[in-house]
């Protein structure tokens, strides 16, 4: 038998031109499963994320809130030192209940002129003392809101959107510390 006769660079017809993995060699697909892997960890973290600052709102009221009322809510506003303006939402906070109250967060909702949502926050009530030479705010924990008592209180907002209807915003307990 007479060996076969190739020319340089020219593989003979018996040999094909390209040759697929044998069958012992594993495919490399770790690019493939780490990009996976990366938009599964965004997709479980960005949930996270999204439950985390939409707040207790699917939780409902604490058990306590409905014994805390909310009157003579006003806004007012004011410059501030960079020349910016400052809204104050500022009222009265009564504890009907029988338990005093050392903080109470609240989520105030502000609505634009077709009564949609123009901006959402969660804040901790404060209490307005004017004691001293100008009115200034405390925190509720350095002066409890006994049962039967009311206090004024002030919410402090450095921006307010451009949609919101310049109307009083709605406050709704979302967190009660009692003492």
């Amino acid at each position: 038998m007479a060996p076969e006769k190739t020319t340089l660079g020219h593989p003979s017809a018996a040999e094909p031109l390209f040759q697929p993995p044998s069958a012992g060699e594993p495919q490399r697909n770790w690019p493939m499963v780490v990009g996976l892997a990366i938009v599964v960890a965004v997709l479980v973290g960005g949930t996270l994320i999204w439950r985390s600052l939409r707040g207790p709102e699917g939780q409902g009221p604490p058990s306590y809130a409905s014994h805390l009322k909310f009157s003579d809510v006003k806004l007012s506003q004011a410059q501030n030192f960079v020349g910016g303006t400052v809204t104050y939402v500022e009222g009265a906070i009564s504890n009907a209940g029988d338990k005093p109250v050392a903080a109470v967060s609240v989520n105030v909702t502000f609505r634009n002129t077709l009564d949609e949502v123009a901006q959402r926050e969660t804040l901790p009530v404060r209490i307005l003392d004017r004691s001293g030479p100008y009115p200034d705010t405390v925190d509720m924990r350095l002066r409890p809101l006994a049962p039967g008592q009311q206090r004024e209180f002030r919410l402090t907002f450095e921006h307010l959107s451009s949609d919101w209807n310049q109307q009083a915003p709605e406050l709704r307990v979302v967190g009660v510390s009692l003492q």
